[in-house]
């Protein structure tokens, strides 16, 4: 199926992309005759150790790259990248020293703050200095409950300095949720605020704190953050004001330098079936991963303004940060984008001359529906790209995006996780947008999609694969000492290829699909449908606001059930319900079309926004939800319980 060429970079744009730099520059180094973004991709396949010691070189990465470049590369798991290299993530980070503008903070309450590199420098200088003199050295955990703020990445860049680890959570997890991602990996320093703002509100979480606090033992020091001038502060010995906290003259940052794959990051799967797995992520190919995504995918450098709307739960977080390595200006937002009015923010966007623009597919979508058009409102002249993730962005959110926001602009859907910390299908700024389409695999990694049997397809659906092993591949899972649920997660189903989850299908641009998670397909009649394909016909519809499909077992096969959200004041009846199965029948297959249709009141989310298929799955078969805490709203899934339309 051929699909709609939506917007092609002029040649100016091809010719200036950095994108296009690097692949002369692999040409002129390598007697290449390198074409186009396929014959790249190729290359740095057929070539994996001389294109990862490129990207080292390319971006002057500050550390001692070593001789060997990787060991047991064919291994997956076990391949070890420079395994001699020794660096430090915080001091790439931290590379630029000037005056220029390094962070901007935006709360939905009206509120900006800025601070230079220069400045930047000197507090993580300063709290550097003050973990030290509690003790905090290298491999030590240091965690945070934090809006998306200055203060979080200061925290977070003085950590990764020190050779300490990195955790991080939103602070509108609940005390369970915190418990169960920090409890595992005992951090000695704990971050928080006073209380944070959404939708208007000023929320106090003082006594969530006092109850996390008297269930982590490990913690030694809280250090509280003045972010919502609450007056009704914590009363314990253990917690000490941020201003306080970073009172010394340090003047300069004691980089710890430490081996490629060291620890950096602890993060989290969203535990939605049990307690979340913590995975562990190095320094080295953090870095150099996010450095080939910045740089070349996205095309960043340091005249640009990145933003991505992002809580410190979600893995965007941490790519954000990265940003600080090309010398761009970074755009933090904490709050409701929808607050105080939903063009809120590209207000931000033509205020603050963001050029990249990332966002969820969620909300491109909750903004239609509202029918919010920046185009008709706002100027946003230094926009060059939008990138979107969290769930597939559907091909009507690719005619919203050009109808009416900005028609020319690389509109990049990207699609990777936590597990890898990064993308395996991405933008390029040198590549035509196709409507529905990722556009490219990512440079160095061998993305393919098996059908059942483990046999590469294109053109079909499948299982989205990895099949060559790669720097940002995790160190392991935290307390995993044999490896055997990091082995399990990823490599148990295909020999020596990393199984990603997603259900996907390769395009004749050499694009991807995504159809959703592989382990929510249904599977009616023995014919497998990723979710997906179902939500894009149903949010057609007007009346819809939301959808969640499953399937449940019913007379030795599987039927489709589909709830919807609709809109305030609309009830669903049975006109509604045809319309909605005529939609999806006309532009699906008879088999996509459900057989029940119910309504609900809220669709369940993970606390990151994604649906869990999979909790309402097991509710509708009286199975339990293992970890509810892990969801945003919890409640939700009692809409979902005993329903007598499904007996």
């Amino acid at each position: 199926m051929t699909t709609e060429q939506l917007w092609q970079p002029s040649a100016d744009t091809i010719a200036d992309a950095n994108m296009t730099h690097f692949l002369q520059q692999v040409n002129s180094d390598h007697d290449q005759a390198l074409a186009n973004y396929h014959d790249l991709y190729q290359w740095s396949l057929d070539n994996t150790e001389t294109f990862w010691s490129m990207i080292w070189d390319y971006f002057h990465v500050i550390g001692d790259k070593g001789d060997t470049l990787v060991k047991d590369k064919d291994k997956l798991p076990g391949a070890q990248w420079f395994p001699e290299a020794r660096l430090n993530f915080a001091e790439n980070l931290l590379r630029h020293r000037d005056d220029k503008v390094a962070l901007v903070f935006r709360g939905e309450n009206g509120a900006r703050r800025q601070l230079s590199y220069s400045d930047l420098y000197l507090q993580v200088a300063r709290f550097a200095e003050a973990l030290k003199q509690r003790g905090v050295s290298k491999g030590d955990r240091v965690a945070a409950m934090m809006p998306n703020t200055i203060e979080t990445i200061v925290a977070m860049l003085a950590t990764a300095s020190l050779g300490a680890i990195w955790s991080s959570c939103s602070p509108d997890f609940g005390v369970q949720g915190v418990l169960d991602r920090f409890g595992q990996v005992e951090p000695k320093v704990l971050l928080t605020v006073d209380g944070y703002f959404y939708n208007g509100k000023n929320l106090n979480i003082k006594d969530k704190t006092a109850d996390i606090l008297a269930q982590l033992p490990s913690v030694e020091q809280l250090v509280l953050v003045n972010f919502s001038d609450q007056s009704d502060r914590l009363d314990d010995p253990k917690v000490i004001a941020y201003e306080r906290f970073i009172d010394n003259d340090a003047g300069d940052v004691d980089f710890v330098v430490s081996e490629f794959n060291h620890p950096l990051y602890i993060m989290f799967s969203s535990g939605t079936t049990g307690v979340p797995k913590c995975i562990v992520h190095g320094a080295g190919g953090t870095l150099l991963q996010h450095l080939k995504e910045h740089g070349l995918h996205t095309d960043l450098a340091a005249e640009d303004t990145l933003f991505y709307f992002t809580t410190c739960g979600w893995m965007m977080w941490n790519w954000l940060v990265s940003g600080l390595a090309h010398g761009a200006t970074l755009v933090l937002f904490d709050g409701s984008p929808f607050a105080p009015q939903p063009e809120f923010l590209w207000d931000v966007a033509d205020e603050e001359n963001i050029s990249v623009f990332g966002t969820s597919a969620k909300y491109l979508a909750a903004l239609e529906k509202a029918g919010v058009k920046p185009r008709e409102s706002h100027q946003l002249e230094s926009l060059r790209s939008i990138l979107t993730t969290g769930s597939v962005l559907p091909p009507e959110s690719f005619d919203y995006v050009y109808r009416d926001i900005k028609k020319d602009v690389c509109l990049s859907s990207i699609s990777g996780g936590t597990d890898i910390i990064s993308c395996f299908a991405l933008g390029c700024p040198i590549l035509p947008v196709y409507r529905g389409e990722l556009q490219c695999r990512g440079l160095g990694l061998a993305v393919n999609v098996y059908n059942e049997d483990g046999q590469p397809v294109s053109g079909e659906k499948g299982e989205l694969v990895c099949e060559n092993s790669f720097p940002c591949m995790p160190v392991g899972f935290w307390n995993d000492d044999d490896g055997k649920r990091y082995f399990n997660a990823y490599f148990a189903r295909f020999n020596n290829t990393w199984a990603h989850g997603d259900f996907a299908e390769l395009t004749e641009h050499d694009g991807v699909i995504i159809y959703g998670r592989s382990d929510a397909v249904l599977n009616p009649g023995g014919v497998r449908i990723g979710t997906a394909e179902i939500y894009r016909q149903v949010e057609k519809v007007d009346a819809v606001l939301e959808s969640i499909a499953v399937g449940q077992q019913y007379e030795d096969d599987e039927r489709v059930i589909l709830f919807v959200k609709l809109r305030d004041g609309i009830t669903l009846d049975d006109e509604l319900r045809q319309q909605i199965k005529k939609t999806i029948r006309a532009n699906a297959t008879p088999r996509h079309v459900p057989a029940i249709i119910l309504q609900v009141r809220d669709i369940p989310r993970t606390i990151s926004g994604k649906i869990v298929e999979l909790a309402v799955r097991n509710v509708i078969h009286g199975e339990p939800v293992k970890n509810t805490d892990a969801l945003a709203n919890p409640e939700a899934l009692d809409e979902f319980r005993d329903r007598p339309e499904l007996s």
